[in-house]
């Protein structure tokens, strides 16, 4: 058994397995998206924002990655943070192929060890808003508590002056994998949604009561428009890890 994961594990890193597993991965968006019958749902605010061109963050859980890059304008600046491990150059090269940006590292609350990572992604994505650019975040990426907004959104929002707004696909048939996120896997031929959320707005002189309160309600409305997606679609209900799971995580 160790020497198959090591081999996995050797597989993965390998360049061109990844260029080719990218492709297909792509290629499985592009089919699901055109055989599908997807609607949009509530986009006005995203619209008003391309038109007037400017930047926000795309906020939604992790679980729900795959389908995303098809929810995005064409045309737009657009760079999704993508965690710097294997699985996430994985992410990095299937996103590239719908010529969208892509800015390594995470907005988590860091080890001291990782902080300059994780501070050089907050100011690159500081720099993409204010250049004009928006950017894609999973707020409980890249490793859980699945469903639980971080702080490193909030902090981002606060500095960079632009609004969050939440999103969040569903689609059936589909598979919920057995990850810690319950990866969605829409299949082929499916009635899917993307659903928008509210544009969010936090000011840059909040306190700290304000940012926990803020911080709260983004994950509200995170959770909220992913149970009205699953239940547009008539699909199941996936829900945030417990506090019981986060006291031993």
């Amino acid at each position: 058994m160790a020497r198959r994961q090591s081999l996995i594990k050797r597989v993965g890193q390998n360049d061109r397995v990844q260029s080719v597993a990218a492709a297909l991965i792509a290629l499985y968006i592009r089919l699901v998206r055109f055989t599908g019958r997807w609607t949009v749902v509530n986009g006005a605010a995203a619209e008003s924002l391309w038109a007037e061109g400017r930047p926000f963050i795309l906020a939604f859980w992790h679980g729900r990655l795959l389908m995303m890059p098809t929810i995005w304008r064409k045309g737009v600046p657009f760079h999704m943070l993508i965690s710097q491990h294997r699985d996430g150059q994985l992410i990095a090269r299937t996103v590239r192929s719908f010529s969208l940006g892509v800015i390594a590292g995470s907005t988590r609350k860091a080890r001291k060890r990782r902080a300059k990572g994780g501070q050089g992604a907050l100011l690159a994505m500081t720099r993409a808003l204010r250049s004009g650019a928006s950017v894609g975040i999973t707020p409980d990426g890249p490793r859980g508590p699945r469903m639980r907004a971080s702080e490193g959104v909030v902090a981002l929002a606060r500095l960079a002056g632009v609004p969050i707004i939440p999103a969040a696909c569903s689609a059936r048939p589909s598979l919920i994998l057995r990850t810690w996120d319950r990866f969605f896997v829409p299949l082929p031929f499916a009635r899917g949604v993307f659903i928008w959320g509210q544009p969010m707005t936090l000011s840059p002189d909040a306190d700290e009561a304000e940012i926990a309160r803020f911080r709260a309600e983004l994950e509200a409305a995170l959770n909220a428009v992913t149970r009205q997606a699953d239940s547009h679609v008539g699909g199941p209900q996936i829900s945030p890890q417990t506090a019981e799971v986060l006291a031993d995580a």
